[in-house]
């Protein structure tokens, strides 16, 4: 991509009203947009990141064997009225007519919906057990937006809804899906505590928080200095002693960036989803379900991987693997940016004549992808580009006809 052609405009300052430091870097970078109090746009280098963020998570989740589907964000008022959750989810619904009159709830989560369509179709123990995730819009009706991604009144999130014959099969696959987890924040440049929660209006006797700690967090934690034993505040309120080995605790504030509940039969004994078991007995959908919101996560690893100039990208989720700078030598960089592009480097190459070096350098800092190449007069002079790591300080020369092997950066 030719940054002279890139949909951008860097913003040297960020705007007065932006709170977090991720909100700040990505409005500066023009990552995203705001169109409305916790509404966001996504632009073209925030899609990028977005949509690697996506396809690390659909990879975890079909490895877990999840199946995809996609749920419509109007749900009928009957649905909601089954669980009883139209009137005492948290936050309140966004509710919406049609031109007949008939009221719908906006989709904030799904799992009436998903319940709804596994009774009409599961009979037997034979059907069981298995997994449906999707990638999909969600609306909550949040009292105050705030923290830019973090909290959003329209969002984009992955749900994975599980159903088991069992409780003991249940909870094995919860602890396999946070494995799956852990997996998927490593890839994303980050190292979560799992930690000990309140499920909520969600519901269910058993739930986890993956939080990313940091200080621009709403949420604290609790964490054990000896064991490493974790819990929210929400839940272990005024607690000083580890309930598991009695060390002290610390408390952090963080980001929640998923979170994963054991449901039992909450859903589905209240609206009939069942089973005919081994014995042929009438048995209770055993469920659980498990969400990453990827705007909020997409935030979080800016919380973590930033310095004083811009954001520094993990490798994964970048929205370019390089960053080509041209200083004045455009045959020699326009012969890089195409040899690269053939080697199958995703390249963002600033090939702008009136800027100058200092506003080149400053944008690339900014913008954070994981790699800089600069060619200039200085570096053809030995045949060589300048090659730097966005996460270090220190410049490497690297020859032209090795510049393909970014492996040996």
């Amino acid at each position: 991509m030719r940054q002279s052609q890139l949909f951008a405009n860097l913003k040297k300052e960020p705007p007065k009203e932006t709170e977090s430091v991720s909100h700040k870097l990505l409005v500066r970078a023009d990552f995203i947009d705001q169109m409305a109090s916790g509404v966001y746009n996504l632009l073209p280098l925030g899609q990028r990141v977005y949509q690697n963020i996506e396809n690390i998570i659909r990879k975890e989740m079909t490895a877990l064997g999840g199946q995809e589907v996609s749920l419509q964000s109007m749900v009928p008022k009957k649905l909601w009225q089954e669980t009883g959750r139209w009137t005492s989810i948290d936050p309140p619904l966004f509710r919406v007519k049609d031109r007949h009159g008939r009221e719908f709830g906006l989709g904030s989560t799904h799992e009436e919906v998903i319940t709804d369509i596994v009774r009409r179709r599961v009979k037997s123990y034979k059907d069981l057990p298995f997994s449906l995730f999707q990638i999909q819009d969600k609306f909550r009706n949040e009292l105050r937006a705030s923290g830019g991604l973090l909290r959003v009144r329209e969002f984009v999130m992955k749900d994975l809804y599980s159903f088991h014959e069992s409780r003991e099969d249940a909870v094995k696959f919860y602890e396999k899906v946070k494995k799956s987890y852990f997996r998927i924040f490593k890839r994303c440049g980050l190292k979560p505590v799992c930690v000990e929660a309140d499920p909520g209006t969600i519901g269910g006797e058993l739930s986890h928080e993956f939080m990313v700690i940091s200080p621009t967090g709403e949420d604290k934690v609790l964490i054990c200095q000896k064991c490493h034993w974790a819990g929210n505040v929400e839940k272990f309120k005024n607690i000083k002693i580890c309930p598991k080995c009695q060390a002290s605790l610390k408390e952090f504030s963080s980001i929640e960036s998923a979170h994963a509940f054991y449901l039992g039969t909450k859903y589905s004994k209240a609206m009939g989803a069942n089973f005919i078991d081994r014995q042929g007995k009438l048995q209770t959908l055993v469920m659980g379900c498990y969400g990453i919101g990827l705007g909020r996560l997409m935030a979080a690893i800016v919380e973590a991987n930033h310095d004083k100039k811009g954001i520094i990208w993990p490798e994964e989720v970048a929205p370019f693997d390089v960053h080509l700078i041209d200083l004045g030598e455009k045959q020699a960089s326009e012969k890089a940016y195409k040899d690269l592009q053939a080697a199958g480097v995703d390249v963002l190459y600033d090939d702008r004549e009136e800027r100058t070096a200092g506003e080149k350098f400053a944008e690339a800092d900014l913008i954070g992808i994981p790699w800089r190449v600069v060619i200039s007069e200085r570096t053809l002079r030995k045949n060589s580009a300048e090659v730097k790591a966005r996460s270090k300080k220190e410049l490497k020369i690297v020859k032209l006809k090795n510049l393909l092997k970014i492996e040996n950066w």
